[in-house]
């Protein structure tokens, strides 16, 4: 049986998401707490909506791993916290999982999600932030001292949305699309912290595609940038030498968005046959 486990972390510690031999990941991490919890096999695995690089930490992350009916039912007999109370005892304090259940027919953390949200926080104050957050937020001091212009991040930020070939933004791999359906993107100022934000909302992302567009797109909140830089960066459709791609630390994954149960399963099919099996 499949299990959705709703899960977040703190990325400064660990090497990424995805299991590395002799290194602390998200994955490697999280499995061998749900073979201990579950007295699951070694084979257990667990798939998650979006494979984050190292550094890069996550609020809302979604995953699921398949399990043998009768080790679930065998948690669930002591109470439906169980699970959740064993999983804390085991997991470290930069992990946590918020919730666990018996996933619905057709679901998959990766193929049946149709959308993926994250948040950048830059700090832009010349004193830098808090450094308690120091690992969640990119101080930028800008160009000249001065704040960034959100007007004008806003307005390079709309060329980009819709479905691009975004190819300029995107770490290449052998036969994967780099075409991606942006559905929203925006700069905003917190009103409690000061801090930047960038929203930034798709379908699915390719490999450091929120970071590199972050990357362009801040020499433009500077100006030290034209606002057309972006949209000639994405017509260009390839790495530009010139543009940055910003640190991890400043990115988190928010939120992962499903279809209605019912259509889980033929979302995870489109997916799987426009993406191809390899790709994010």
């Amino acid at each position: 049986m499949r299990l959705r486990l709703d899960i977040a972390y703190d990325g400064t510690a660990f090497f990424g998401w995805a299991r590395q031999p002799d290194l602390r990941t998200v994955q490697g991490v999280l499995e061998a707490a749900l073979a201990v919890v579950l007295r699951a096999p070694e084979s257990l695995r667990v798939a998650c909506a979006g494979r984050t690089d190292a550094g890069v930490h996550a609020r809302g992350q979604v995953t699921h791993c398949d399990v043998e009916r009768d080790l679930w039912a065998s948690i669930r007999a002591r109470g439906p916290l169980a699970p959740l109370r064993r999983l804390s005892g085991v997991l470290p304090e930069d992990l946590r999982v918020s919730s666990v259940a018996t996933a619905p027919e057709g679901f998959n953390a990766r193929w049946s999600a149709i959308s993926r949200t994250y948040c950048y926080r830059i700090s832009d104050v010349p004193g830098g932030p808090d450094p308690l957050l120091r690992h969640h937020v990119l101080q930028h001091p800008g160009h000249r001292g001065l704040p960034l212009n959100l007007d004008a991040l806003n307005e390079a930020s709309q060329i980009l949305l819709g479905e691009n070939d975004f190819a300029a933004f995107c770490r290449r791999r052998a036969g994967a699309s780099t075409i991606r359906t942006l559905q929203d993107l925006r700069w905003e100022r917190d009103p409690v912290t000061g801090f930047v934000h960038m929203w930034i909302r798709a379908d699915a992302f390719c490999h450091t595609m929120v970071r590199s567009i972050v990357g362009a797109l801040l020499p433009v909140g500077d100006g030290r940038r034209p606002i057309s830089w972006p949209g000639q960066l994405l017509a260009g459709a390839r790495r530009d030498p010139d543009a940055e791609v910003a640190p991890a630390w400043g990115l988190t994954l928010e939120h992962v968005g499903y279809p209605e149960d019912h259509e889980l399963a033929n979302q995870a099919m489109r997916a799987r046959t426009f993406r191809g099996p390899d790709q994010d």
